[in-house]
């Protein structure tokens, strides 16, 4: 593989911003904890007042089996930032998610109910994740400023990633499914209709939940 195709790759999959004070932090399912670690840290840091984490399992599974005792992606996030120290009542609750798309609709779905105006947003995900996470985020809330704050999964990094066989299969697929997935969605998006993954989730009724922690005035 030449230099000059692993920088492209790298420049692409990776992105890193410097944290700023935002209206809310970002927090997409994973079966992996680091970037929760990172959102409570963020929290705890005062970089924002509310965090949104997003998940019920992935959708090659029909149930979350990461964690024995949790129902879903949601509620074990949810418990390692309490165990951090993050107040219940900071957060937010978004646990019907299956992929990547759903955790940014879906979480647009549950601000724009709580009357949550995002002006600017802490996205926390792993390193690996950043473009693919970026782009859904960005499409959901497109008025927003988002700034990407990753953290590696398996110590893959932008520096590293070529060098293993997991590594590669882990960037590369990201590559794959960015250009499978994006293009559906965009041509959906332009078209007016709703890309196809989404059409299980018509129901308006999943954007309600009788747990969410904010009150809102109708």
């Amino acid at each position: 593989m030449s230099q000059s195709f692993r920088d492209a790759v790298t420049r692409f999959i990776f992105l890193e911003d410097k944290p700023e004070k935002s209206d809310i932090i970002f927090l997409p399912g994973s079966p992996h904890d680091a970037h929760v670690q990172a959102a409570a840290d963020l929290m705890l840091e005062g970089y924002a007042p509310l965090v949104l984490p997003s998940g019920l399992h992935s959708k090659q599974t029909d149930h979350f089996s990461l964690v024995p005792g949790f129902p879903s992606e949601w509620a074990w996030m949810r418990s390692l930032l309490m165990e951090r120290g993050v107040p219940e009542e900071k957060i937010l609750r978004e646990d019907r998610a299956t992929f990547t798309w759903e955790n940014a609709t879906l979480s647009r779905a549950l601000t724009d109910r709580l009357h949550l105006h995002i002006r600017q947003a802490l996205l926390c995900c792993t390193a690996h994740h950043a473009r693919r996470a970026l782009f859904y985020y960005q499409a959901a809330f497109p008025e927003a400023r988002i700034l990407v704050v990753p953290r590696p999964f398996h110590n893959i990094t932008g520096e590293n990633w070529y060098t293993t066989g997991e590594g590669r299969e882990t960037v590369l697929g990201e590559v794959r499914r960015l250009g499978s997935q994006v293009l559906e969605i965009y041509d959906c998006l332009e078209e007016g209709r709703i890309p196809p993954l989404l059409h299980m989730e018509q129901d308006t009724s999943i954007y309600t939940h009788p747990e969410d922690n904010v009150q809102c005035t109708d």
